[in-house]
């Protein structure tokens, strides 16, 4: 636990002098699923590269 804290207080001490507060949870959220995904991936999870380009390529023809 006390390593998420220091990562929190080390994230926040980066950001600009005027942030606000709802940059900081922007910047927390953001951090959050960033960090949710490459778990995902991890895991096996994701989704082929492949994959992705057949769906995309069906999208952008449409």
């Amino acid at each position: 636990m006390r390593a998420t804290k220091e990562k929190v207080i080390q994230m926040i001490q980066q950001l600009p002098d005027e942030v606000t507060v709802d940059d900081i949870f922007s910047e927390l959220y953001f951090k959050l699923q960033v960090d949710s995904g490459l778990r995902e991936l991890d895991e096996g999870k994701g989704i082929p590269h492949q994959k992705v380009k057949e769906s995309m390529s069906k999208w952008i023809s449409q």
